[in-house]
């Protein structure tokens, strides 16, 4: 019996082994729970998070929208975090699900914010 939890995890498991990130090129995860959007610049060669950003930040659910418009400024946040570690690159890691939605919009804030993956 296949959930659909157990599948997204069997993506995402086959994803991690293709892509990873380093320090110049940090990989960015997505988490998307029902209610909000996580997302995580992460150093895998250290183990280590460089910068986060959620639409639970005092800033970002303060604004008004829709799920996908504060998506889209969460990737914008985390751009600029980013820019201010001098980070300019990244490896995008949609974490199994499929690249619409709020997935699509984070990626779309993040290249606003001058990320480049």
């Amino acid at each position: 019996m296949s959930t659909k939890v157990s599948r997204r995890e069997k993506i995402r498991y086959r994803i991690r082994k293709k892509i990873s990130g380093t320090a110049k090129t940090p990989r960015l995860s997505v988490f998307r729970s029902n209610s909000d959007i996580y997302v995580q610049l992460i150093d895998d060669t250290n183990g280590t998070t460089l910068a986060s950003a959620s639409s639970r930040d005092k800033d970002i659910k303060a604004q008004s929208g829709t799920k996908s418009e504060k998506s889209r400024l969460v990737g914008m946040a985390l751009a600029q975090k980013a820019t201010a570690l001098g980070l300019t690159t990244c490896v995008f890691d949609r974490s199994g699900y499929l690249y619409h939605g709020r997935i699509k919009s984070v990626a779309d804030g993040a290249r606003e914010g001058g990320l480049q993956f």
